[in-house]
């Protein structure tokens, strides 16, 4: 099944009205077959009008109780993975205001616990210097003063204690001079003071030795449940636990690349002092 970021959000409505056809094909009511698949058949029904979406397991045991053949698992299997994708373009976040994203993602980091950050070639806002937030908008054609507010603002939840974050960055990521050197090497020590924070464990990855693993995009893993995936037209957000595996073990390759501690410090230090010389 192709990708068509405009068509996300219509496979939810597919999938349920699969799952419906399916049940009927087999000659079941839905009462039958809630009690084959161990659930409610307000659930059954729910997951048939597209007002809930079926987890991994719920969609296991329904293709089972229904005896569905393997072409048709392939396509529901599809289904479910689009179903559980959304697609934010830039021009929309726009258009609705960039500070409503702030919000969104405030809400997020309020009800997750664990983070992991992997910057490709920006530093993301809790990492930012004010200097840096507003380069980063510079070319935004709206009014940023609230997001910048806002992105300040999300910096708090960092001496959360109950919250534990990792931030891997390239060298590409911290040494992008968005800024002039000197605000540059303001930025890369903000960096490095964040290391000391006992729940963040920032890691930077050195251009030089090799690294057989290539990443293609910046994301970041919200707990074990979500994905956000950016490049330069949107952000991709993903909800497929298959999905959110593979970024869990991309992160884990990754930070064997990275360099923690001392060694990042010393590494931040250099880059910040070549900003100034």
């Amino acid at each position: 099944m192709m990708f068509d970021p405009e068509q996300l959000g219509q496979p939810k409505q597919e999938l349920a009205a699969l799952l419906k056809e399916l049940r009927k094909r087999a000659g079941l009511t839905g009462d039958r077959l809630a009690r084959r698949c161990n659930m409610s058949q307000s659930k059954i029904s729910r997951i048939e009008n597209g007002k809930v979406q079926p987890s991994l397991l719920d969609l296991e045991r329904i293709l089972r109780a229904v005896v569905a053949p393997p072409e048709v698992i392939e396509e529901v299997v599809a289904l479910a993975r689009l179903a559980n994708t959304e697609w934010q373009d830039l021009r929309s976040l726009r258009r609705r205001g960039l500070e409503k994203k702030q919000t969104e993602l405030a809400a997020l980091e309020s009800s997750s616990t664990e983070f992991r950050f992997f910057l490709l070639s920006m530093i993301t806002g809790l990492l930012s210097t004010p200097e840096y937030i507003r380069a980063s908008l510079a070319h935004s054609p709206a009014d940023v003063t609230k997001t910048i507010a806002r992105k300040l603002e999300r910096q708090e939840v960092l001496y959360d204690t109950k919250k534990r974050f990792t931030f891997i960055l390239t060298e590409q990521a911290v040494r992008w001079p968005l800024l002039p050197p000197a605000a540059m090497a303001m930025q890369i020590d903000r960096l490095a003071s964040l290391t000391h924070l006992a729940n963040v464990k920032l890691g930077v990855i050195p251009i030089a030795g090799y690294k057989p693993m290539a990443p293609m995009d910046t994301f970041t893993i919200y707990d074990d449940t979500l994905a956000t995936v950016e490049n330069t037209t949107g952000v991709v957000i993903l909800r497929d636990p298959r999905d959110i595996e593979m970024h869990l073990e991309l992160f884990s390759t990754l930070e064997g690349y990275a360099l923690f501690g001392d060694e990042a410090r010393a590494l931040l230090a250099e880059w910040s002092a070549a900003c100034r010389s």
